[in-house]
């Protein structure tokens, strides 16, 4: 359960929300009591509010990755479009008509694989990969750091797929015939046109993975409201409202650009990465909208916002269906139910004045 945040400090956090961009929800304007608006009444419940923050954000794919070129200097004959999506296994893109296909891993391709080389976490990746391909059917191969006999009857079974000859499978992957990145990617655009050469080290796609995220960025003093894990709303242009969840929060504060003045442009911000779930619109790079919840509090009495009235010489109170009235301390707003925290001489079921 998150701090409650009273009535003064929610004021307060609106008004520095405002000075910031943010669109934070506010205290409404107590209504006097003696204000001639017909009224009904609403029972005081019990249950959870939270406040939240909402901020724009930018709809795309999750993280960034260069596909660079590992083998030996040749003419690119074919790439990946732009907007497709690569596998495991599948090809990225091919030199001198030899293609370089993607597995999964951490470690960058940096040798050649091939019996008789020595131990490395980079061939227990390769096992892993040639797994997870079916390529190990009598399940002979032990997923190690030991490239053995079973490991080049799976490149085999590979080279087969492919449909190298029989004489000329060689159980082998020479440097740059595989590419190692975390996951399957979206490709993003291409570093290097087709029919043009390509060395070592040279790039030859931008790409993503393929998660859908919602990239926004919050002021650095409201990181610590924001955790990992925290569910999330996020509204894209001509669809419903998405339930999200923060994947990640950035550790490395931006300031923006300065002014003519030389004083900075914005306050400085982290970015908030959020996951949304599939079957999300298929849109990229476009404005979202997020709404984070940066305070609930739960199993707390509600009434609705409206209830609240002006007390003379300062504070709230609501006026009761008996024509009593009773002093309350707001705490937490809740835009998306239209209600808010009290704490007073209430109990649920108390039913109270609101207009109509």
């Amino acid at each position: 359960m998150r701090r409650a945040f009273g009535a003064a400090a929610a004021v307060t956090l609106a008004a520095a929300g405002i000075a910031t961009g943010y669109a934070v929800v506010t205290q409404p304007r107590a209504a006097s009591s003696t204000d001639p608006v017909p009224t009904g009444t609403a029972p005081v419940t019990r249950g959870s509010v939270s406040q939240r923050v909402r901020i724009p954000g930018t709809y795309g794919f999750d993280g960034s990755y260069s596909v660079v070129h590992q083998g030996p200097l040749g003419i690119l004959t074919r790439a990946a479009a732009p907007g497709s999506t690569v596998d495991r296994g599948a090809e990225l893109y091919t030199v001198d008509g030899r293609p370089a296909r993607l597995l999964f891993g951490a470690t960058p391709a940096y040798r050649a694989f091939e019996s008789g080389m020595t131990d490395g976490p980079d061939v227990k990746q390769l096992e892993r990969n040639l797994v997870e391909l079916g390529l190990d059917p009598r399940r002979r191969i032990t997923v190690d750091n030991h490239f053995s006999a079973a490991t080049a009857a799976a490149i085999r079974r590979w080279e087969t797929a492919w449909g190298v000859p029989a004489g000329r499978r060689t159980g082998a992957l020479a440097l740059g015939q595989v590419v190692f990145l975390p996951g399957a990617l979206r490709v993003g655009e291409a570093a290097a046109t087709v029919g043009t050469a390509v060395g070592p080290n040279q790039p030859v796609l931008a790409a993503t993975s393929t998660t859908r995220v919602v990239t926004a960025p919050v002021t650095a003093d409201r990181q610590g409201s924001v955790k990992v894990g925290d569910p999330v709303t996020v509204t894209l242009p001509g669809a419903k409202p998405l339930d999200g969840t923060v994947l990640r929060i950035g550790r490395v504060a931006t300031t923006p650009q300065e002014t003519g003045d030389g004083r900075p442009a914005g306050p400085a911000t982290v970015t908030v990465v959020i996951t949304v779930p599939r079957g999300a619109p298929d849109l990229d790079q476009a404005p979202a909208q997020v709404s984070i919840a940066t305070a609930v509090r739960e199993d707390v009495l509600l009434v609705p916002i409206a209830a609240l009235l002006a007390k003379p010489g300062g504070g709230y109170r609501l006026r009761l269906s008996t024509g009593a009235y009773a002093d309350v301390d707001p705490g937490i707003f809740g835009d998306a139910t239209g209600k808010v925290e009290v704490a007073g001489g209430l109990t649920v079921g108390d039913l109270v004045e609101v207009p109509e």
